[in-house]
């Protein structure tokens, strides 16, 4: 049997059983699960790097989105709490759609 050992999908448990397989699978006390979550994160953003077309990566982004969500609520924070920060942030410094590449900046 294939050891896995890594962070899945709520639903990933039914689908194993619907294709008749066994499994294990046990419940992460919280400081494992933020450490999975950054993991799985990390792994995410490596298949987004790696991927070669629009779809691809939308998938991926849409894997890390989710996993976006997940960490909000480690930190005891909704989605839209976090889009707020996000657009203060935004009104502040700006965002990312203009392309800007910085060089340099002069020294004192």
């Amino acid at each position: 049997m294939p050891v896995y050992n890594k962070l899945i999908r709520d639903l990933i448990p039914n689908v194993i059983a619907k294709a008749g397989k066994q499994y294990a699978t046990r419940i992460l006390d919280d400081e494992e699960y933020i450490t999975e979550l950054r993991k799985k994160l990390q792994e995410e953003l490596q298949e987004y790097l790696e991927a070669d077309n629009d779809e691809d990566s939308l998938e991926e982004l849409a894997d890390i989105t989710e996993l976006i969500h997940a960490l909000a609520r480690t930190h005891h924070a909704t989605i839209e709490q976090l889009e707020e920060i996000r657009q203060r942030k935004a009104e502040k410094r700006g965002e990312f759609y203009d392309k800007i590449f910085l060089i340099e900046v002069e020294d004192d």
